[in-house]
């Protein structure tokens, strides 16, 4: 049998292999704290009440047909409407294109803005930023940022390489850091590209940024900013990528947005007409109804929020104990999303039947045997296997979880030589 190039190349996911990892070990019976992926354990974190009463209605209302290609009208409208409220952002119905979750959008931006060969920047780690750029046949540009930043990328990491991009593509808070953009970080960013694309000749294609802030509204403390808001002149460079996958712990739901400059969201609306990758149209009617009532929406977050926040303290405040107890690991405090980034440095350390840990993917191999704990080392979102940095997905174990498995962390990092 003879495949496509493409298919020949495609690199599957790394995390679905750890979880691959994790449930062989889960169907011999074995009880493991599984914080790898971004998702949501729904008896732990349900989606609203109100939201899935009013999915069951939009399908007893026999909303059960084809969706308009770029989103039922109420949902573009009541879209609009929370830019305005939450972000300060003034968008038509006809910049907002509807879709299946958040990934057709930004695979969608990608075809529509980039060429074979084109250059696109995006910070390591960061994701899935490699796999979109090999399935657009981009030049992909992994621009490594370091814990100093809270592993958010800066003007002065991006400048060496923005000549010529065609993308630069953003996320924030990010995934997998748990971190944010601060202001000044930003709009240096935000001045850089406008700086750039001033200096392009007429008719060369412009610099665009893709800013995915699906997590705009799960964070802690402190204040999502985007580009826009910030300098208003890039209105017609930013692809912003949004929905309710992860505020309304939706993930099964698929309801996302993207929304930018018409003439880029129409090109978007095309390329995902002939995919079909629309959001079911009574999951469209339920969320414009559900979303168009602010104070419903803020009272679910409120105690949402509260709920993820608690388990991403706990897992920060065990890390910063074992640290205090001379153990070779560190966290970053948690700012935004379902994530906390830990550093966990045993990469050269001898297990006790003598294997040698020779990177990150050894050590958290070890930690899902040993400890019953799995999390996704960086290497998986573009850094390489030499970095002792690891993501942890809170959505998927509960407090009691967390707590149970600081223990086995500790007893099992005490075995290593």
């Amino acid at each position: 049998m003879s495949v496509s190039i493409l298919a020949k190349s495609l690199i599957g996911s790394e995390i679905i292999k750890i979880g691959h990892e994790v449930n062989e070990l889960k169907s011999k019976g074995a009880k493991i704290a599984n914080l790898t992926i971004g998702d949501f354990d729904p008896s732990i974190f349900p989606i609203p009440s109100e939201l899935k009463d009013e999915i069951v209605n939009a399908y007893n209302e026999h909303h059960t047909n084809y969706p308009p290609a770029d989103g039922v009208l109420s949902l573009r409208k009541t879209v609009a409407g929370i830019l305005k409220d939450r972000y300060e952002l003034d968008f038509n119905t006809d910049e907002i294109l509807v879709s299946g979750g958040s990934r057709p959008l930004i695979y969608a931006t990608y075809l529509a803005l980039v060429d074979p060969g084109d250059k696109v920047i995006y910070p390591a780690p960061s994701w899935n930023n490699n796999h979109y750029c090999h399935l657009s046949s981009a030049e992909g540009i992994a621009v490594e940022t370091t814990a100093e930043t809270n592993f958010m990328p800066t003007a002065e990491l991006l400048r060496p390489h923005i000549k010529g991009a065609t993308l630069l593509a953003l996320c924030s808070p990010l995934n997998p850091t748990g971190t944010m953009f601060s202001k000044e970080q930003l709009e240096e960013i935000c001045d850089l590209v406008i700086e750039e694309n001033k200096s392009r000749a007429e008719g060369e294609k412009p610099l665009y940024i893709m800013y995915d802030q699906i997590y705009s509204l799960l964070t802690f403390g402190k204040e999502h900013i985007n580009p826009v808001s910030l300098r208003p002149e890039l209105r017609d460079y930013v692809i912003y990528i949004d929905g309710i996958s992860k505020c309304l712990a939706a993930t099964g739901v698929r309801v996302g947005w993207g929304f930018g400059p018409a003439e880029v969201v129409s090109k978007m609306k095309a390329l995902l007409t002939h995919i079909g990758a629309w959001a079911p149209k009574a999951e469209q009617v339920a969320v414009a109804k559900y979303f168009a009532d602010k104070d419903l929406v803020d009272q679910f977050m409120a105690s949402f929020k509260e709920q993820i926040q608690e388990s991403l303290n706990a897992l920060y405040v065990g890390f910063q104990q074992l640290k205090s107890e001379g153990f070779a690991v560190d966290a970053i405090v948690p700012m935004g999303a379902i994530y906390l980034t830990l550093k966990i440095d045993y990469i050269g350390k001898t297990t006790e039947a003598g294997d040698l840990l020779k990177d990150s993917t050894d050590v958290n191999s070890y930690l899902i045997n040993e400890a019953l704990a799995a999390f996704v080392p960086f290497s998986c979102f573009g850094t390489d296997e030499t970095k002792s940095w690891f993501r942890a997905s809170v959505g998927g174990c509960s407090l009691a979880d967390i707590n149970e498995m600081i223990p086995r962390i500790k007893t099992a990092l005490s075995k290593l030589k």
